[in-house]
């Protein structure tokens, strides 16, 4: 199946491209699509704004697409800066100002109270209008300072609680963050691979 990967983000293309075709599908970008939609993401939830995106693009591509919304969720700051998380410094993708934010945030809030995740909702939507949401959530905490050069957004501020090995999961013992861990670490254990993961189980019944 050719899919449109409903995204703008070139670390998140990477991420779903990745996915996608280790699944067995062709991915279209929207720049080889031709497509410069910016869809206003007036969702008051992940799964709202992804939905909201898929169905954009799907009507643009006229293909099946894939589109996520996702963000960081922190307890301390109350779940922010959560479906905001893209322009939680005020300039949408600027990762530089958002990571200086939630570091200012976060100065006074000692270890062991730093608890955050990592969530996606990925909606798969059909050119006839029928659509597929799903939701995975990585749990973690927020790092003290950034690391880490192989990740994007908030990657190099996220210590997640498990890392992927092998077929499995270890404790992240090391505390690396996402921007810190090789692809297949990260693909085991992120909120988007455990979105795809739902998603790729329940396509074979969602298309008959």
């Amino acid at each position: 199946m050719t899919v449109c990967a409903a995204t703008n983000n070139p670390g998140k293309l990477k991420e779903l491209r990745r996915i996608l075709e280790k699944a067995g599908h062709a991915v279209k970008s929207l720049r080889e699509l031709g497509i410069t939609l910016d869809p206003e993401e007036t969702g008051a939830t992940f799964a709202q704004n992804a939905r909201i995106k898929a169905a954009a693009f799907c009507a643009a591509s006229g293909l099946p697409t894939v589109a996520d919304d996702s963000g960081l969720c922190v307890d301390a700051l109350g779940g922010a800066p959560g479906v905001f998380s893209a322009r939680y410094a005020g300039v949408h993708g600027d990762d530089e100002a958002n990571n200086r934010k939630l570091l200012a945030e976060m100065q006074a809030v000692p270890a062991g109270q730093r608890a955050a995740r990592f969530v996606s909702a990925v909606c798969f939507m059909l050119p006839d209008g029928r659509a597929l949401t799903v939701e995975g959530v990585c749990p973690g905490s927020v790092a003290f300072a950034p690391a880490g050069e192989n990740g994007f957004g908030y990657d190099p501020l996220f210590i997640p609680d498990r890392v992927g090995v092998g077929a499995g999961t270890v404790e992240n013992a090391a505390r690396r963050t996402y921007a810190e861990l090789a692809d297949a670490e990260k693909d085991a254990i992120s909120h988007r691979g455990r979105a795809m993961e739902k998603l790729e189980s329940e396509l074979s019944e969602f298309l008959k």
